[in-house]
């Protein structure tokens, strides 16, 4: 088992100074570099202060100048908020100036809110169409001259300027949900990253058995990197386990706003919905949440670690942020340093 960090720059409200939580990120993965994680990830969100990122490329060559070997990830550029000629380029660049350490995530978008006004007029259900468009032509495009003639872009023979530093390319990786995102994952040799939200592990299992029927489709042979994401909280008494739950509970009640898309965001942060709404559902009951989640002491995070391991997990994604205080997010991830990876090793 192989371990990678998941950290956005994060404001559930205007509290938090934006300096202080640009300086608590760049520690965070500074702290994961130094404790043994191999790769951490930025994400691409727009306009929205739970998650800052309008372009995970500047915030990875923000955190490449103060490491110095941990891989840089996109976790996820989504394909139809860019042209491939652009994102190209910007992926290239990053790994060249990074001394090769990209790796490459692509994904078909998260909400709706987004969509609405990064791409007016589609619908997010249909993000992964443009996805699949996009990465044929950027292998193409970072190999030499391409000409492209697709249904969402066209464009004369033009190539990647600069080219990766990584032959042939960066290794890629793809966020995949549905079968036909595991069966496009397998056939482009793409790794494959999952996030089972809040629900049991029987979805954790529903998502390797997708990704075995896919190899099995594309003949048996492909051998894809599958790396499982979950929140995560180490703590070592009840009241870091209360702060964590409360913690959890406020980010879900606002990403369930975004989720359903009722548009109730002010200035960047979205309303969040009360508990009492959402209690009907399993997945927000404090003790499901707990017992999902990747939440425990750290004797109780390695079981749980371990259950993935079985189930065919390679490498586990350490989702940080979600509302904790920064001294709760960097005890934590000590503690997951500290005691939680010398297990695997």
């Amino acid at each position: 088992m192989k371990f990678q960090l998941a950290v956005n720059l994060e404001r559930l409200d205007d509290s938090l100074d934006m300096q202080d939580v640009a300086r608590h990120t760049l520690e965070m993965v500074q702290m994961a570099e130094d404790g043994g994680f191999g790769i951490v990830w930025a994400a691409e969100h727009h306009a929205l202060e739970m998650t800052i990122a309008p372009n995970p490329f500047q915030i990875l060559t923000w955190w490449a100048t103060e490491t110095s070997k941990i891989r840089l990830g996109t976790a996820v550029a989504t394909a139809a908020y860019w042209h491939p000629i652009n994102l190209a380029g910007e992926a290239a660049f990053l790994d060249l100036i990074s001394g090769g350490r990209l790796e490459f995530g692509i994904g078909s978008g998260a909400y709706q809110r987004e969509f609405d006004r990064m791409k007016p007029g589609l619908k997010q259900s249909d993000g992964y169409k443009y996805m699949q468009e996009m990465l044929p032509a950027l292998l193409a495009l970072w190999q030499g001259d391409y000409a492209h003639d697709g249904e969402y872009w066209q464009f004369p023979t033009s190539t990647s300027v600069p080219k990766p530093l990584q032959l042939p390319h960066p290794p890629i990786w793809v966020a995949a949900r549905s079968p036909i995102t595991y069966d496009y994952a397998v056939a482009n040799n793409a790794n494959v990253m999952c996030w089972p939200f809040t629900r049991p592990h029987a979805e954790a299992e529903l998502y390797k058995r997708q990704l075995d029927e896919s190899i099995a489709k594309q003949g048996g042979t492909a051998n894809p990197i599958f790396a499982l994401m979950r929140h995560t909280a180490l703590y070592e008494n009840d009241a870091g386990r209360n702060e964590a739950i409360a913690a959890i509970t406020r980010v879900l009640g606002q990403f369930e706003n975004l989720y359903r898309n009722l548009d109730d965001v002010k200035n960047g942060f979205p309303k969040e919905i009360p508990l009492t709404e959402l209690e009907g559902r399993e997945q927000y009951d404090p003790a499901m949440l707990e017992e999902n989640l990747m939440f425990g002491s750290p004797d109780t995070v390695i079981q749980k670690i371990k259950k993935y391991e079985q189930l065919g997990v390679d490498e586990y994604i350490y989702y940080a942020s979600m509302g904790l205080s920064h001294d709760a997010q960097k005890r934590s991830l000590k503690l997951f340093c500290d005691e939680v990876i010398p297990a695997f090793q």
